[in-house]
């Protein structure tokens, strides 16, 4: 809108001001240091308005200049500006049954701290609370940053999450259908607070840095002790009316529930091996050429494929990706998977294995911060944005 039509449509001048500020952080973002004419051009904004515009962004800490450098070129080189992706930080954590993982990283989702530490299965609630607190303060301050630098903090927990960020239909973490985390981190962050399955932030973290980054449709398959998938379709997170989709496991006929004890119950496994280790110890033994393992790994195969089909046939996905614990054992899954698959559904997508492993659920809650970030920015009805502090 230029001067003309904002004083035919009385349309406010500091409304005006906010939204071409807004448009040369945006032009700034996902790309590389840019001159005036550039934003000019990606922007559509006088080059007289874009060096105002660009100057006030800097002062107020939203870019920073790179000044230019010695040049053969006759005349003078123009100075560049970048987004300066350390005006903010972002949280993504992974709450999971064995182990609390929190993640730090600027707007860029470049990563400036990790924090990892394991928690016992059968932790109550309290004592999971009082880890993940643990680690989310030692992961801020270490980065030598305070709650108020926080800018989106986002959670995954295992179980499908409700509307009111809860794991109200089911959850294998002892007594968590009770747990507020939306509540409980709030004390502590003024900061939005999102709470989502792991599943889903996995699939997410897939598509932004792992094996789907070439993807708009995904089936993510969650392989572990327990089997969960996550949906991507048309570029979306898909999350459904209540949160559940991608629940297919609660019915008990696609077999998921049991495919895990396939492993688990697997001949000769020693009494020495807990059943948390025993998938580990199966899977070496079929690496090493054990008739029994190999068995029982290709009949947690043909079972997890059938809820793999079903969502195939159903979402008709660019790709399968295999993740979650057990994809460190991709190399014995990947091949009897595509069979099965082949042989279950109509058209094969294709079937890759996670390239993120153990740290997926966190990476995604990183990207679903940055996300609710750009929305807060960049969305309709916006008043104003987030005004960082210069460090």
């Amino acid at each position: 809108m230029n001067v003309t039509e904002l004083a035919t449509t009385g349309a406010d001048l500091s409304r005006l001001r906010e939204l071409n500020s807004l448009s040369i952080v945006r032009a700034l973002r996902d790309h590389p240091p840019s001159t005036v004419t550039e934003l000019s051009q990606r922007t559509g904004l006088s080059r007289p308005a874009v060096d105002v515009i660009a100057q006030g962004l800097v002062t107020d800490g939203w870019a920073s200049v790179l000044e230019p450098g010695a040049s053969s070129a006759v005349g003078r080189p123009a100075r560049r500006y970048q987004f300066r992706a350390g005006a903010g930080h972002v949280l993504g954590v992974d709450v999971g049954v064995h182990k609390i993982l929190a993640l730090l990283a600027d707007l860029d989702g470049n990563i400036v701290q990790t924090v990892r530490r394991s928690v016992a299965a059968d932790a109550g609630p309290a004592a999971r609370l009082a880890e993940l607190d643990k680690v989310v303060n030692a992961c801020v301050a270490k980065a030598g940053k305070t709650p108020s630098d926080i800018w989106a903090v986002t959670v995954g927990v295992t179980g499908a999450v409700d509307a009111a960020g809860q794991t109200s239909f089911f959850t294998p973490l002892p007594g968590w259908k009770g747990v507020n985390l939306t509540t409980h981190l709030s004390a502590r962050f003024t900061c939005p607070v999102i709470v989502e399955n792991d599943c889903k932030l996995a699939a997410l973290a897939e598509r932004w840095k792992g094996a789907a980054s070439d993807a708009d449709d995904i089936v993510y398959l969650l392989a572990g002790m327990r089997n969960g998938a996550g949906l991507i379709i048309d570029g979306v997170l898909r999350r459904g009316y209540g949160g559940a989709a991608g629940e297919i496991g609660a019915l008990k006929q696609v077999r998921w529930l049991n495919a895990p004890a396939h492993l688990q119950n697997c001949p000769g496994v020693p009494d020495t091996v807990s059943p948390d280790d025993a998938a580990a110890w199966v899977f070496t033994a079929a690496r090493d050429g054990n008739r029994a393992a190999r068995a029982a790994v290709n009949r947690y195969v043909k079972d997890l494929a059938v809820g793999a089909a079903a969502l195939v046939l159903t979402l008709d996905p660019q790709v399968v990706i295999f993740g979650g614990g057990f994809s460190r054992s991709a190399d014995l899954v990947l091949d009897p998977l595509r069979t099965e698959l082949s042989r279950l559904c109509l058209r094969m997508p294709e079937v890759r294995a996670s390239t993120l492993g153990a740290d997926s659920v966190a990476l995604g809650a990183l990207k679903l911060s940055l996300n609710e970030i750009d929305d807060r920015l960049f969305g309709a009805g916006l008043s104003a944005p987030v005004a960082p502090r210069r460090q």
